[in-house]
């Protein structure tokens, strides 16, 4: 999901809206997303968000007002934001975003299922990480 695809719809425009919180892209299809940093950050496609494999998603809780402080190039097929809460570790693929944008309320109503599924608030702060659990060695 976070690859490049020969072909794929690339970047012609990208501007972080500090005030309402949106990533604006604009793509050399002429397609136009306004992503929140909410969104982004809910589904960030680092392996703490994502997990080390299928059904280990960690639910994100708490980043309705999470700003962007920092967005990198990486290469010429990404971008790598950091977020106001420290995460960093995410690499937005233009594929990522595209599909972030093009989805943007199909990911919504998923993310306000896994939210009901386990009994949790959108704006419940994220709960310690267990201690001894990193993401490396494995």
């Amino acid at each position: 999901m976070a690859g490049l695809t020969a072909g794929a719809p690339m970047p012609q425009s990208i501007t972080v809206h500090e005030q309402s919180r949106v990533l604006e892209v604009t793509f050399s299809d002429g397609a136009h997303f306004r992503i929140p940093f909410e969104l982004m950050r809910v589904y960030s496609p680092s392996a703490e968000v994502q997990g080390h494999g299928p059904g280990q998603q960690v639910l994100q809780t708490g980043k309705r007002d999470v700003t962007l402080t920092r967005l990198e190039p990486v290469g010429n097929y990404a971008v790598q934001p950091t977020f106001s809460d420290g995460h960093d570790s995410g690499i937005f693929s233009w594929d990522y975003l595209y599909e972030l944008g093009r989805n943007e309320q199909a990911l919504w109503a998923d993310y306000a299922e896994r939210l009901a599924a386990a009994g949790v608030d959108r704006d419940a702060p994220m709960a310690p990480k267990a201690g001894g659990h990193g993401c490396g060695g494995h």
